[in-house]
């Protein structure tokens, strides 16, 4: 990799989107090669691309970490995020998103816009980011460069400006049109060269050469007017509009070409550095001072204070941690002394690199705007932020999306947990849409993530990372059992074995309470039929008891249990006889007083699509959910539900499948509510084999 110095200016930091397979990973593969960055052009299905270098991306052809990948192009340092398109890994294109200044998003010139394109266009919005768009594949078949472009316009709702046009199409797409120079890029058996517009594409090269010069005159009052009086513009003119058009967002410039023929990637290269924002020409980073409790702006210089922000961690059990930094102001350093915001310390900076997929080439300095990663931070994590000490300021932290799949993880060796534990911890370091947490209730480990996919891949790195075989299962059901009316039971423990024996006796009423209300121990003791100083024991063994109800074996609650009469013996009694007697006591009313077992139930918000409503609620219904309203919310329905966890585990999958990606949903605890007999009864059957087993042991 070849280090050279660049001046902010000299920079522009490029987050490849879109749906998966429309070939980012090809398209920036094809950036590197044109550019000299490498000297052999990488492909996907042979694993030899340079930002698809992970063993699980080689292996499942698919593109799984955003990757850093610069060149140079025209005396300018292009860095490029290479993202993925399955909705599995959405963090990494969000928090790649966080840290552009442009997202080049590529689209498939026969399907045109599809359903994570969409979704990585609403970041940009929430970004404020510029886009354009390359259509790409143009050589396949059914390729349409003009339905696509109608797709982009009928999706997003904007004007689109074609800066390049297809020569040819499927088998014979041979080149390119730049509209700019209204020269040709053409392929000729394999090598790029410029040549004159095919004379039959010049009328059309020229109708859209006009609808440029429109575009980027519409977009400055004086060009406008200029314009409108019949004065051609300069070039100097349409790119100065073309400029301000771009950073306002106004229109979306579309280019086109194919990848893995590398055509019109050098005209796609032209325009990120003519056309595109340097980080000096974005708007001033935002933050907050944590000493003022105020905001305060970064403006992108390398003469300003100090301001750099982590967006990505990856963790190697060998190599430790790498820092992915994006700097806002300042200069960044090795053997440097910064202070991190976030956690209120001091880090040192030993190591400073560049990074192109897996290679890295030691830098001294990063200058304002510049992209680059360090290695074995002692404190920083993601999303902190470093400053001077003498002028501190916190970047907001990314918010990335919230996971939407739980499963139980359980080590497939026995022994294992400590190491599965280990290799988690240093998982959710780098992956910030993966949690982790331990379920007390049902002593299980409960990992979360964006989707099945994600999960196997989780899998996969634990045991080639870490050494560890894990496997995933459904998580049980936190269920609780309740009883539907009043019994009174007796429970007597007597034991004589020679000596002193085992005497306590009670009898208990068992009475419902309204849900949520949880239990009551009620003593009605009178006369000393038990002595007062076993009561405690009496209601250590009911609170021991209601741990395991009479039917799932679940938890029992909602209910008041009195102790109204007993007996005991002078010299036999003790606090373990009545506890006992408790337990027994309390088994034999809950059987008489109708019990039930009762599931949790979650509040589901569901946003989709107008067109997919009724499926939805189809299959809501089919879940044993009950509909509690509909609302509209931009553009959206929300429709909002009561639905038993039980039927939720794998609801992100089905909703996804339901709504051809284009669903998100949410959901909270509500409360407990009575199973139905039918699940009741499976649920009971399910516990049998576990109960024979705790009564073996």
């Amino acid at each position: 990799m070849n280090v050279k110095e660049y001046a902010t200016e000299q920079i522009r930091n490029i987050v490849v989107v879109g749906h998966n397979g429309t070939g980012k990973t090809s398209l920036t593969e094809a950036m590197l090669f044109v550019s000299g960055a490498i000297t052999r052009l990488g492909k996907v299905d042979e694993g030899t691309t340079t930002t698809d270098f992970d063993p699980d991306e080689i292996k499942r052809k698919i593109t799984i970490n955003a990757t850093l990948a610069p060149c140079d192009w025209k005396k300018t340092k292009i860095n490029i995020i290479d993202t993925p398109g399955y909705a599995d890994f959405i963090g990494e294109v969000k928090g790649s998103m966080r840290v552009a200044d442009t997202a080049l998003v590529v689209i498939n010139a026969s399907s045109g816009v599809e359903v994570e394109t969409e979704k990585v266009w609403a970041y940009a919005d929430e970004y404020a980011i510029p886009r354009i768009a390359f259509i790409t594949k143009m050589d396949r078949e059914r390729a349409d460069f003009f339905s696509a472009i109608h797709s982009i316009s009928e999706t997003f709702k904007m004007n689109t400006v074609p800066i390049s046009l297809p020569i040819g199409k499927e088998q014979g797409f041979r080149g390119v049109i730049n509209l700019l120079k209204m020269k040709a890029e053409l392929n000729e058996n394999g090598k790029i060269k410029e040549a004159e517009i095919p004379a039959d594409l010049m009328v059309q090269a020229q109708e859209y050469k006009e609808k440029l010069i429109e575009a980027a005159a519409e977009a400055d009052d004086e060009l406008t007017m200029k314009y409108l009086d019949g004065q051609a513009l300069t070039p100097e003119e349409i790119q100065k509009g073309l400029v301000i058009g771009i950073r306002q967002r106004k229109f979306i410039p579309v280019l086109c070409g194919a990848a893995v023929q590398t055509t019109g990637v050098a005209t796609l290269l032209d325009f990120i550095v003519d056309y595109l924002p340097s980080p000096a020409e974005m708007p001033p980073v935002k933050g907050i001072n944590p000493e003022s409790k105020k905001e305060e702006e970064r403006p992108c210089k390398s003469d300003a204070p100090l301001c750099a922000f982590v967006y990505k961690t990856i963790v190697d059990p060998f190599a430790g941690r790498l820092s992915f930094i994006r700097v806002y102001s300042g200069i960044l350093k090795s053997d440097s002394i910064v202070y991190n915001v976030n956690k209120g310390k001091d880090e040192k900076i030993a190591n400073l690199f560049w990074v192109m997929g897996k290679q890295h080439a030691v830098v001294h300095k990063v200058v304002a705007g510049d992209i680059a990663a360090c290695s074995k931070l002692a404190v920083t994590t993601t999303s902190d932020t470093f400053a001077d000490r003498e002028h501190p300021i916190m970047l907001p932290a990314t918010k990335f999306p919230d996971p939407v799949i739980m499963m139980a993880i359980e080590a497939k060796t026995q022994g294992d947990e400590e190491k599965i534990s280990n290799a988690i911890h240093r998982l959710t370091e780098e992956d910030q849409t993966l949690s982790v947490r331990r379920d007390t209730e049902t002593r299980q480990t409960i990992i979360s993530g964006m989707g099945d996919l994600h999960l196997n891949i989780v899998l996969d790195r634990m045991k080639t990372k870490f050494g560890v075989d894990a496997e995933l299962t459904p998580p049980k059901i936190a269920y609780r059992e309740t009883i539907r009316t009043k019994a009174e039971a007796q429970g007597k423990y007597k034991r004589q074995s020679g000596g002193r024996g085992q005497y306590g006796d009670v009898w208990l009423r068992l009475e419902p309470l309204p849900r949520g209300k949880g239990y009551e121990f009620v003593n009605e003791i009178f006369g000393g039929v038990v002595p007062s100083k076993y009561i405690p024991s009496v209601e250590k063994g009911l609170q021991e008891a209601l741990q395991k109800g009479v039917l799932s074996g679940s938890p029992v609650t909602d209910l008041r249990i009195t102790l109204y009469d007993g007996s005991y013996h002078e010299v036999d009694s003790s606090d373990m006889a009545f506890k006992i007697a408790a337990s027994i006591g309390f088994k034999k009313a809950m059987e008489l007083a109708k019990p039930v077992i009762l599931e949790p139930i979650v509040e589901v918000e569901v946003t989709v699509p107008e067109q997919y409503m009724g499926d939805i609620i189809g299959d809501i219904n089919a879940k044993r959910g009950q509909i509690m309203g509909v609302d509209s919310k931009n553009g959206k329905q929300v429709i909002k539900a009561l639905v038993p966890l039980a039927e939720m585990s794998r609801y992100a999958i089905d909703l996804r499948s339901i709504a051809r990606g284009r669903g998100s949903y949410t959901m909270k605890f509500s409360h407990y509510q009575e199973t139905p007999p039918e699940v009741s009864q499976k649920i009971i059957a399910a516990r049998k084999p576990e109960a024979a087993e705790e009564e073996e042991t």
